[in-house]
């Protein structure tokens, strides 16, 4: 069993990503396309709708979700520094 990825290796990894350049993936790649309304928004009410089956959907949502995720991420750990 492989052990844990270390937090302070998160942290490095995540402080290559400026702030700039997170939100502005999050405003483009994260929302994209925005008409009629972005993916993110319509894979997660697949998602609580039950009809996120398609392995494509899944991965549209990850791919979109992914910026987000960066960024709460680096928000969490501006939050609460690694020690």
């Amino acid at each position: 069993m492989p052990e844990p990825v270390p937090m302070e290796l998160l942290a490095q990894i995540l402080n290559q990503f400026s702030w700039p350049i997170v939100i502005i993936l999050c405003l483009t790649l994260g929302l994209a396309p925005f008409v009629p309304e972005p993916h993110i928004w319509e894979k997660l009410k697949m998602l609580a709708g039950g009809t996120l089956v398609k392995p494509i959907d899944i991965f549209d949502l990850l791919m979109h979700a992914t910026p987000f995720l960066i960024a709460g991420l680096k928000l969490a750990l501006t939050v609460y520094p690694v020690k």
